[in-house]
């Protein structure tokens, strides 16, 4: 009888973690669907948020347009002029998710520091995969990238 019950516990961890339906399960390393950034999303407090941990280039390139060649990339693009010279790399640009069940993540925000624009924001979970929709208004008029977990 003993060994019957260890092994339904076994079978029901194993199938827990197959269908991957914890809501910590979006945390991690994600490699942006460019493949130059990853995201490091963790929790903050209740709530689920993500930052810039990672850049293929962390630095403006020989002809940036800017002048800002060779230095560090930061916020240039933020509508705040305060907020400009933050840098990139250590950006917070996921805030505010919280897990709605069925692998969905919702009620969120998301920055993009390359136009400057914040956008509300939900994250799917499909396996490896993490669908990242940005949208105004409603879900429907949005955009979907996707970014790969990295091990």
């Amino acid at each position: 009888m003993r060994n019957l019950l260890m092994s339904l516990i076994l079978v029901l961890c194993l199938c827990g973690v197959a269908m991957g339906a914890g809501p910590d399960d979006v945390m991690g390393r994600w490699l942006n669907q460019d493949k130059d950034a990853v995201i490091s999303i963790y929790k903050c407090a209740s709530l689920y948020c993500g930052n810039i941990t990672w850049l293929k280039e962390p630095n403006y390139p020989a002809d940036d347009k800017k002048g800002m060649a060779g230095m560090q990339k930061v916020d240039r693009e933020n509508p705040d002029a305060s907020l400009r010279k933050r840098p990139i790399q250590g950006l917070v640009i996921l805030w505010g998710f919280k897990y709605s069940g069925d692998n969905l993540w919702e009620d969120g925000r998301i920055y993009d520091p390359k136009e400057g624009k914040t956008y509300k924001c939900k994250m799917t979970l499909e396996g490896d995969k993490l669908n990242i929709r940005g949208f105004i208004g409603i879900s429907l008029i949005g955009k979907t990238n996707v970014w790969t977990r990295q091990k």
